[in-house]
């Protein structure tokens, strides 16, 4: 699926461009502009998705203390309003521009691909879940012990209590064999949460990339260096909260930073390279951007509103601390607005 994102916008050239006058700003500024937007957007995504994952090793920023769920409200509100915000209504905008001729392109298609999305989503959300699941209990009904990893000391402290059954003399200590599946089951949760969130957020970074490094105009891509660079670290913290909770090896975790920073500027690099033959208004461009952008919201709204907030307004230490509720709330709304801002100049 990620080299069909990649593949997909590269093959859109050399199609008409519906009358759209290219910017006047000199190629060689727009380059330089375009190698500084790499660099900037490159580091800021980075610092980003890093700071909540090199943050659990401060006591104060660890998933059973009230901040972190402050933290991941404020990811959760900039997850939102990215999809709503600024992918959504690109979809849109390509999805009925005037030059998709025929009475086809007079359904609301944006709506209905994110519909699509999300239920999609759903499904392999809970596919996933499932499959993982019945792994896992299967290990433990043929006498497998479960993944010390998946048993962490933070998340016995967060409500859980570890089993440590002795078969052999017939007694056990803590509570029933439940508990420990249900450690698993919401670490397996967290894990399929985390990887999903990184699809939808890939899909829409290739897209922006590439609309930056095939701009020729100075005047555009200058205030989108800025804007983008604090919309990617605000993403980064939302995907490294995540992935801080799926408490996954340190070479998954390594792979999928990594992956997350480096997309927006390969998308980027693409961009410059089909600079010549890129036309962003011709038919096949505008739907395979419409399309993707599309999908990627429908997938961005999903995981924000269901497997983000919900969860974390359900959480029992949510449900019972006004004090931490108000604040999570105010955490959400203040995420939210930032990036809703953002959305003026990218």
């Amino acid at each position: 699926m990620l080299v069909v994102v990649v593949v997909l916008p590269t093959s859109v050239v050399g199609q008409c461009d519906c009358d759209l006058s290219e910017g006047e700003g000199s190629k060689s500024q727009a380059l330089k502009l375009k190698l500084a937007a790499i660099a900037s957007i490159l580091v800021a995504g980075a610092i980003g998705v890093y700071s909540p994952i090199l943050g659990k090793s401060v006591p104060a920023l660890s998933p059973e203390k009230d901040v972190f769920f402050i933290m991941k409200t404020f990811a959760a509100g900039v997850i939102l309003a990215t999809g709503c915000c600024h992918v959504l209504p690109d979809a849109f905008e390509k999805l009925t521009s005037p030059c998709l001729m025929g009475g086809v392109w007079n359904f609301p298609w944006a709506g209905f691909v994110l519909m699509l999305s999300a239920i999609f989503t759903l499904m392999i959300d809970n596919i996933a879940t499932s499959y993982y699941s019945k792994s896992l209990l299967a290990k433990s009904s043929n006498g497998g012990v479960v993944d010390e990893e998946k048993m962490t000391t933070g998340e016995q402290n967060a409500g859980h209590v570890h089993v440590h059954t002795h078969a052999n003399h017939g007694h056990s200590h803590g509570s029933a064999v439940g508990d420990d599946k249900s450690v698993s089951k919401e670490l397996i949760r967290h894990r399929v949460i985390s990887q999903v969130l990184e699809l939808g957020i890939v899909v829409h970074s290739v897209i922006i990339g590439l609309a930056l490094g095939a701009s020729e105009s100075p005047s555009t891509i200058r205030p989108l260096v800025a804007a983008l660079s604090f919309h990617q670290f605000f993403e980064g913290v939302g995907l490294g909260g995540c992935i801080t909770q799926a408490q996954l090896k340190c070479r998954a975790i390594t792979i999928m930073a990594l992956f997350f920073s480096l997309t927006t500027p390969v998308g980027i690099a693409i961009g410059i390279g089909i600079t010549n033959v890129y036309k962003e208004n011709s038919p096949k461009a505008l739907i395979v951007e419409g399309i993707l952008n599309a999908a990627a919201s429908g997938i961005l709204i999903y995981m924000s509103l269901v497997d983000l907030l919900a969860a974390d307004f359900q959480h029992p230490r949510m449900q019972t601390n006004i004090k931490l509720q108000m604040g999570a709330y105010a955490s959400l709304l203040f995420g939210a607005g930032c990036m809703a801002l953002i959305a003026k100049w990218a």
